[in-house]
């Protein structure tokens, strides 16, 4: 190895602060970048990397591995053993929706509610998640009752039939769950709540039902790093493989979960970055689109017409092709997506397209646009802190100031 190159962090046992500081600077950033990004200052980052800081707790080097887009923690610390690590703060109903989840299915008391009230209340909850700014207050606020209501409707069930229907309603409970969940730091957590859901599915012999438990198993999968792509996969393709048979006399919902299931091959195969594999997906997915009425919305994963065009520009994001993603940004009218923390995410995807392609000006006013419609989902977002710390120390002033303001606005930075 070349003396000026940069050292392998893993080619000697290294200590924490050796490990984070060559890998803090793989990544292009600062002492302060890093502190800010994990609620430090870049005098605390600087102390930890120089040894005269103790590597810090469990959960700081967490959040310093979210912050570094780490995927493997063992990459930070040395040891072997996986965690996946898009973690984001722990929301304050966290702990109720945990207890509800965790507490034994035989232990819960009272009386099952008719099923068109379970119905009804899920729907309203997905409404909530769709329209609501603060989607994740809500949705942590309906969970525990909605969780201990959809067990109570399994245990009570008198027929097979009503049972059946139970576990899928299950499933749906399970895989709103996993909405609030995501991003937070109890990864155990969402893989119990992500297994569950696909047993729910499974015994609800519900196709709708096990499409969705499958497609967000295949995020989670996905979203624990490279050596998982393969495990989502699985999930996805042989869901995909069970459910394509029934397209030609789908209903609305059924067609939409085998677009949505298409569509995340194709971004697995975009994150491996098998260009030509992720754009065959998404052309697949958009004429499985077109089956669908011009209005039509999937009420969990967003699939529509309207929203093959922000997917376009999430492939062309992964792919790291800058001059791409923003034509597809182009090309893509947000406005047509009606859920507002699935409008936040594109508006996040169209700002890292913008910095990709060298305009960061626009990515911060695309970041600008996140915010106003659902704060929460940028506050999640590890890419969209990562570009706006990157702009607080821009030469621009009038860029770095408006970085800043929206570095506040989001709890990275103090007032």
């Amino acid at each position: 190895m070349p003396s000026d190159a940069t050292p392998d962090p893993y080619a000697d046992p290294l200590a924490f602060g050796q490990r984070m500081q060559i890998l803090r600077t793989r990544r292009g950033l600062t002492r302060d970048q890093l502190g800010g990004l994990v609620g430090r200052t870049g005098d605390w980052v600087k102390k930890v990397e120089t040894g005269r800081q103790q590597a810090p707790r469990l959960e700081d080097a967490l959040q310093i591995a979210e912050a570094l887009r780490v995927r493997d923690l063992s990459e930070l610390t040395g040891h072997p053993g996986h965690l996946p690590l898009f973690t984001g703060p722990g929301h304050a109903r966290l702990p109720a929706v945990k207890a509800a989840v965790d507490a034994l299915p035989f232990t819960v008391t009272g009386e099952a509610p008719p099923g068109e009230h379970l119905a009804a209340r899920l729907a309203r909850a997905w409404s909530a998640r769709h329209q609501a700014p603060n989607h994740r207050e809500i949705i942590g606020t309906l969970l525990p009752e909605l969780i201990r209501d959809a067990q109570l409707s399994v245990r009570q069930a008198d027929t097979a039939a009503d049972r059946r229907a139970a576990h899928a309603a299950l499933a749906e409970v399970y895989s709103l769950s996993q909405f609030f969940i995501a991003y937070q730091p109890d990864a155990a957590l969402l893989w119990r709540v992500a297994e569950r859901g696909l047993i729910a599915a499974q015994e609800s012999e519900d196709p709708h039902a096990l499409g969705v438990a499958a497609w967000l198993a295949a995020q989670a999968h996905r979203d624990s790093g490279p050596a998982h792509f393969d495990a989502a996969d699985a999930v996805n393709l042989g869901t995909l493989r069970h459910l394509e048979p029934l397209l030609p006399d789908a209903s609305h919902e059924v067609t939409a979960i085998i677009g949505a299931l298409t569509f995340e091959a194709g971004y697995t195969a975009a994150r491996r970055k098998e260009t030509g594999v992720a754009w065959r997906y998404w052309d697949k997915a958009n004429e499985i689109a077109k089956r669908l009425p011009a209005d039509y919305y999937h009420p969990v994963t967003s699939f529509s017409r309207a929203i093959m065009g922000a997917h376009a520009v999430t492939v062309a994001v992964e792919l790291h092709a800058g001059g791409e993603s923003v034509r597809q940004a182009a090309a893509a009218d947000a406005f047509t997506i009606q859920s507002r923390p699935r409008r936040a995410r594109h508006r996040i995807e169209e700002a890292r397209g913008y910095q990709l392609d060298g305009q960061p000006d626009v990515a911060l006013a695309t970041l600008e646009k996140a915010h106003e419609a659902a704060p929460e989902t940028i506050r999640y977002n590890g890419y969209a802190k990562m570009i706006i710390l990157e702009e607080t120390e821009a030469k621009s002033p009038a860029r770095r100031q408006r970085a800043a303001e929206l570095a506040v606005k989001l709890g990275i930075l103090a007032a």
